[in-house]
């Protein structure tokens, strides 16, 4: 008997429906050629709680939980356990499972394609000793052609041990620091008429880190006036705008070399103020392209959304999960990958047609595509763990989707069909000019083809904002031309924005964009990140059900609580860029280049260091 255990019953059902169906059984599915088709509902196993590692004679309260007490910590469990979780429901499928397992001769794990979809499976089969032959497989969409890939091409389960052991070790560390480290702090911290709850989490507290320290950028930011000078110039016909340059040595600049003097802004303008022509130093013009977007991960579609419908970054993940489990019209989408792999290519006249017949809107641009253009995100060496969010070769009914679906899977069509339309051609044009003693620059842009871009339109966010679109005249070095006006432009200098849920999941995924120090944002810039594509979300919600966030519209703030909880937390729990250091220790783990008890015992050795401060300040304080 081969024993397929799939990660959700919606994978299941898939694999069912490709391997056929013989007689339908409590928690799993009997099918042809022997198999036999069972599944989780998410992880049914959880870390057993530190009551199970402390003493047994320690008192316990109203709840019957052992009482906290700063001598029992720090909690590092010799040999970790698992138990069920407290579900009946779930306790009634592993006790199927665990009776498929003593019949089965071949287990194939199904779960998800990334490290928690590994240890899944992986962790049922050590919980029951399971001992046989065991299998992998492996998908990243659940539409019948991608199944029956993954249904052809099983591979050796032990060739995932290093994302198995790089999942537990996430588990453990964050179990070790989030149970000792909140307990030490919230008894240091608390007095005995009222309990103070500290509650600490490895990706949670940078999280809410990096939107307080926005937030107090934005609450301290005083804005600058500053000034330039613009001319109006005609050339024929044409007229353009070129802005003033400062020249080397000029006074009354700021850092960024922005005039903030207005006494010499209107010094400048007087002087200009009667010129009557300018000489053309320098001009060039030269054809330049923008290539076609690369594929969604999951952040890129989250920050889309948040930015184009206002979704909240767990909004946009349960709508993308949705097109992917219960639509099968989407991909896996739990990804931190913008490439896909070369061998769908082939799948793209079939996918081309699954849009079309899924959104109607979309079919013109579907009878336009060129499915024989290849671009940059057709790359195999770039595959991750998953591959970018992209339709599949299957189609639903319109009318089925929700409002959310349709705003979402129109969202990935388009960036799949930008791939297969020409890169968008451009000329990009500059003019130098003296007006008097000073330069003046202009430039513009005038589209040449509009390539992949027509994908979008109108609706597109795609757009990048130009410096200057406009069209130059063609002119040559020394023409002297007309000036027609000089005027003053008064701007100032603006505050960082304030974080959606959408540009906060990005800052999480690329933290190198939000540290200062160059060494950090060196080590950072490959995009290791703080938190998964599959966890984002979910810690945002948690801040917020914890009241450390709170949302005003779009926008994402921390509460006086969370800023209060920052002012009592160890630097080096809130620091994301040693957040991102543990998130590459795991990637060292997955690859086999570092162990997993290495990795935990490092972890122990700071948590034993913040415990034993944060027992010093609680002696500190019955000393007084």
């Amino acid at each position: 008997m081969k024993l397929w255990i799939a990660e959700k019953p919606s994978v299941a059902k898939a694999i069912c429906a490709e391997l056929g169906i013989v007689k339908k059984g409590a928690g799993f599915n009997e099918c042809k050629g022997g198999n036999v088709v069972t599944w989780c509902f998410g992880h049914l196993l959880e870390q057993a709680e530190p009551d199970f590692y402390t003493d047994a004679d320690i008192p316990v309260n109203k709840k019957g939980k052992k009482i906290w007490r700063m001598k029992d910590l720090p909690i590092f469990p010799k040999i970790w356990k698992l138990n069920a979780k407290n579900d009946k429901g779930v306790k009634a499928q592993l006790k199927t499972i665990k009776g498929l397992l003593v019949r089965a001769d071949i287990v194939v794990n199904c779960g998800d394609p990334d490290r928690e979809g590994q240890l899944l499976v992986d962790e049922i089969l050590e919980f029951f000793k399971y001992r046989k032959s065991v299998q992998r497989f492996w998908v990243s969409a659940q539409d019948s052609a991608s199944i029956r890939k993954g249904l052809a091409s099983l591979q050796p389960n032990a060739k995932f041990k290093g994302m198995k052991l790089a999942a537990e070790g996430r588990s453990r560390a964050d179990w070790l620091l989030g149970m000792n480290l909140t307990r030490a702090l919230t008894l240091a911290h608390s007095t005995n008429q009222q309990r103070r709850l500290i509650a600490v989490g490895r990706v949670q507290t940078p999280t809410l880190a990096l939107v307080a320290q926005r937030d107090e950028l934005i609450k301290n930011f005083k804005p600058v006036p500053f000034y330039n000078l613009r001319s109006l110039l005609s050339s024929g016909s044409a007229s353009f705008t070129a802005t003033w340059k400062p020249s080397e040595g000029q006074i009354g600049l700021d850092s960024e070399k922005r005039l903030i003097s207005s006494e010499e802004a209107k010094k400048l303008f007087y002087e200009l103020s009667n010129a009557q022509s300018a000489t053309v130093l320098n001009a060039e013009k030269t054809a330049k392209k923008t290539s076609q977007p690369k594929a969604f991960s999951l952040a890129d579609i989250q920050l889309e959304a948040s930015n184009r419908f206002g979704f909240t970054a767990q909004e946009t993940l349960d709508t993308c999960q949705s097109l992917y489990e219960v639509h099968k019209i989407a991909s896996y989408p739990r990804s931190d990958c913008q490439f896909l792999p070369e061998s769908q290519h082939s799948d793209a006249a079939s996918v081309l047609s699954a849009i079309a017949k899924t959104a109607p809107q979309l079919a013109s641009l579907t009878q336009k595509a060129n499915p024989n253009i290849k671009s940059a995100t057709w790359n195999d060496k770039k595959i991750t763990a998953h591959h970018g969010i992209i339709p599949t070769r299957q189609s639903a009914e319109w009318s089925n989707l929700t409002e959310k679906e349709k705003k979402i899977y129109e969202l990935i069509s388009r960036r799949y069909l930008a791939q297969f339309f020409p890169e968008h051609l451009f000329d990009a044009s500059s003019i130098s000019l003296k007006i008097k003693n000073e330069t003046f620059s202009a430039t513009g842009k005038v589209t040449t083809a509009s390539g992949w871009k027509v994908v979008y339109g109108d609706f597109s966010a795609e757009e990048e904002k130009e410096e200057s679109n406009q069209s130059l005249p063609a002119l040559r070095v020394g023409s002297v031309i007309p000036v027609k006006k000089i005027e003053i432009v008064q701007d100032k200098t603006k505050a960082p924005a304030s974080f959606t849920e959408g540009s906060l999941i990005a800052a999480m995924e690329k933290i190198h964009n939000v540290v200062e120090n160059p060494e950090h944002k060196k080590l950072l810039k490959e995009g290791d990140g703080i938190g998964t594509p599959a966890t984002r979300a979910a810690i945002i919600t948690e801040l917020k059900n914890k009241g450390y966030l709170e949302s005003k519209g779009k926008k994402i703030h921390a509460t006086q609580e969370g800023v209060a909880l920052l002012d009592l937390v160890p630097a080096l729990v809130k620091n994301p860029v040693l957040t991102a250091i543990f998130e590459r220790k795991l990637k060292e783990v997955e690859a086999g280049k570092t162990e997993l008890e290495s990795f935990l015992e490092a972890q122990k050795k700071f948590i034993q260091q913040e415990v034993s401060k944060a027992k010093a300040l609680l002696e500190e304080k019955s000393a007084k």
